[in-house]
C-alpha cells in the first residue's frame, strides 16, 4: 500500500512541475484521455477529503455526504486545466440543483493565483489548497491520479463511479458521465 501511494506521489510530483516550486509554470505530465467506469457493484469508497479551503476555512468533504461529488485535481499554471475550466464551471452550474457538488483539489500552486484563477473563470465551487495532493493520493485504493488535470466522479453512497484523465475534457462528455452516475449506471 505505501509503494502504491508513495509511486502516485512519484507521479503527481513528477508531473506538475519541473521546477518544483509553489506557482511554477514548468513541465507536467499530460492526461491520456482515459476514462475509467467503474461497475457500481465494483466501487471502492472514495477517501474523505479534507483541509483547508482557498479562503483559509476548514472543509470536509462529509459535509455532501450523500450527494455526487466531482472532484477535480488542478492547478492555475496547468494548460489543461486553464483549458477544461469552463467546462467545469458550466457542468457545475447545471448540476448545483440535481444534488451534485463540485469540489477541487488546488495542487502546487499558490493560493492567490488560485483565487484569480477561479475570478477569472468565474468558478464558484469549493477547492482545498493542498500543495502536496495528500487528498488526491487518497485514491490511491480505488482510482489513483495519473496527471494533472485527473477528474472523480464520486457516487451518491460515497464511492468512486467514474475516474476522467483528459486534458480534452468536454461539458458534454462530463455531463453524460454524471447523468450514468446519478442512474446508477457504470
Amino acid at each position: 500500500m505505501l509503494s502504491l501511494i508513495l509511486g502516485g506521489a512519484l507521479v503527481l510530483v513528477a508531473g506538475c512541475s519541473g521546477a518544483g516550486n509553489r506557482g511554477s509554470t514548468g513541465g507536467y505530465v499530460s492526461a491520456n484521455g482515459a476514462i475509467t467506469r467503474v461497475d457500481p457493484a465494483d466501487r471502492k469508497p472514495a477517501p474523505t477529503l479534507e483541509g483547508k479551503d482557498l479562503d483559509g476555512k476548514p472543509f470536509t468533504s462529509e459535509t455532501y455526504a450523500g450527494k455526487t461529488l466531482v472532484v477535480n485535481v488542478w492547478g492555475s499554471w496547468c494548460p489543461p486545466c486553464r483549458k477544461e475550466a469552463p467546462a467545469l464551471k458550466l457542468v457545475s452550474d447545471e448540476y448545483a440543483d440535481k444534488g451534485v457538488q463540485f469540489v477541487g483539489i488546488l495542487v502546487r500552486d499558490d493560493v492567490a493565483s488560485a483565487r484569480a484563477f477561479n475570478r477569472k473563470h468565474d468558478i464558484t465551487y469549493p477547492s482545498i489548497d493542498d500543495y502536496s495532493n495528500r487528498n488526491g493520493l487518497g485514491f490511491a485504493s480505488s482510482l489513483p491520479a495519473q496527471a494533472i488535470p485527473t477528474t472523480w466522479i464520486i457516487d451518491s453512497k460515497g464511492r468512486v463511479a467514474v475516474r476522467i484523465v483528459s486534458e480534452n475534457l468536454t461539458a458534454s462528455t462530463l455531463s453524460g458521465l454524471i447523468d450514468d452516475v446519478l442512474a446508477g449506471v457504470a
